[in-house]
C-alpha cells in the first residue's frame, strides 16, 4: 500500500505543480505570467497578474507538498480548492477531457481527497516527523475546506455570465 500511494502521490503532485509552473513562467509549455494572467481574464477572473500569481504559487506549493507527503492535508486542500476552480471553468463543457470538460480537474480533486483519507504513506515527509495518522478533524475539515475555498474564489473572482459573453465577443471580433 505504502508503494502505491508513493506513486500516487508523485503523479498527481508533479502534475499539480507542473500545471502551476506553466501558469507563471515558460517553462513545461506555459506561456508565462502574462498567459497566465490572460487565461484567467478570458476565463471570466478578476484580478489578473494576482489571480495567476496565486493559482500558479498554491498548485506549485500543493503539488510539491503532496509529491513529499509533506503537510498533506493542508497540501491536498490547497490541490483541491485550485483544482475545484478549474473544474468550475470547464464545467459548461461536460464532463469528457476531450471537449475540454472537468474529468481531470475532477480526477485531481479525488486524488488529492483519497491522500486526506488514507494519509500520505509511509514513505512521506509527514511520517518521517511523526505526523501522522492526521486526526479524523483535521481530514474532515480539508476534504470540506478544499472544495469550499475552490467555489468561494469563484464566487468573489469570476465576473458576472453576462460579462464573461461580452469579453468573449470582443476576444472573438479581435481574431477576426
Amino acid at each position: 500500500m505504502d508503494n502505491g500511494l508513493l506513486v500516487l502521490r508523485l503523479v498527481v503532485g508533479l502534475l499539480i505543480a507542473g500545471h502551476g509552473v506553466q501558469k507563471v513562467s515558460f517553462r513545461l509549455g506555459g506561456n508565462g505570467l502574462a498567459g497566465g494572467t490572460e487565461e484567467f481574464r478570458h476565463d471570466g477572473f478578476r484580478g489578473g497578474r494576482l489571480t495567476a500569481l496565486a493559482a500558479g504559487g498554491s498548485q506549485i506549493g500543493a503539488g510539491l507538498f503532496l509529491a513529499a507527503g509533506g503537510l498533506t492535508p493542508a497540501a491536498a486542500m490547497a490541490a483541491m480548492g485550485v483544482m475545484t476552480v478549474a473544474a468550475t471553468v470547464k464545467w459548461r463543457n461536460g464532463l469528457w477531457v476531450q471537449n475540454d470538460g472537468y474529468e481531470y480537474p475532477l480526477v485531481l480533486v479525488a486524488a488529492a481527497a483519497v491522500l486526506v483519507l488514507t494519509g500520505p504513506g509511509r514513505w512521506s515527509a509527514d511520517h518521517a516527523l511523526g505526523l501522522t495518522p492526521w486526526p479524523p478533524w483535521v481530514r474532515a475539515a480539508a476534504l470540506v475546506v478544499g472544495p469550499v475555498s475552490g467555489l468561494l474564489t469563484r464566487a468573489v473572482l469570476h465576473r458576472s455570465s453576462d460579462a464573461g459573453a461580452d469579453r468573449r465577443s470582443s476576444y472573438a471580433r479581435a481574431a477576426d
